[in-house]
Formats: structure tokens, sequence, C-alpha cells
């Protein structure tokens, strides 16, 4: 059986918004990447602002473990210079 044209676009479609704009980051105003980039922050700093901004809209306390995980690569790093 052929798939209709139709809903192979309107799947790549989806597929693409959820690339582009996934639901968990566009709700702020201003995607993570966006803000990360503009300011120029580093891996660990990127990831903090990544898990906080869609720990309510995603992986819940997960993201934010994952946030604190960084927060502490970070501190560490601090620590020792």
């Amino acid at each position: 059986m052929h798939k209709n044209l139709t809903d192979v676009i309107k799947k790549d479609n989806t597929d693409n918004d959820n690339i582009k704009q996934p639901k968990h980051y566009i709700h702020n105003g201003i995607e993570p990447i966006d803000y990360i980039m503009t300011n120029g922050l580093d891996f660990c700093e990127g990831n903090v602002v990544k898990y906080i901004s869609r720990w309510k809209h995603k992986n819940g306390v997960e993201d934010l473990k994952k946030a604190r995980q960084y927060l502490d690569f970070l501190i560490d790093k601090q620590l020792e210079s």
C-alpha cells in the first residue's frame, strides 16, 4: 500500500517541528539555543540553561538533576582554579 503524499508531508513537518521548535522549549519566548549562542555560553553553562528551561514541560525532576550535575561541574571547575 502506498502512503498518501499529504500524510507523508504532514509527518515530515511534524518531525521537523520537533527538531526545529520542540514544544518543551518554545513556551519561554526564546529557545535555549538562541540564548546560549547569543551569550557565548560553554557546554556546561548551556546545558544548565537547557535543562532549567524545559524541566516543567519535559522530564520534570530528572531535568533538574541534570541541571544540578552541570552546575556541580562548573562549581568544581571554579574551586580547582
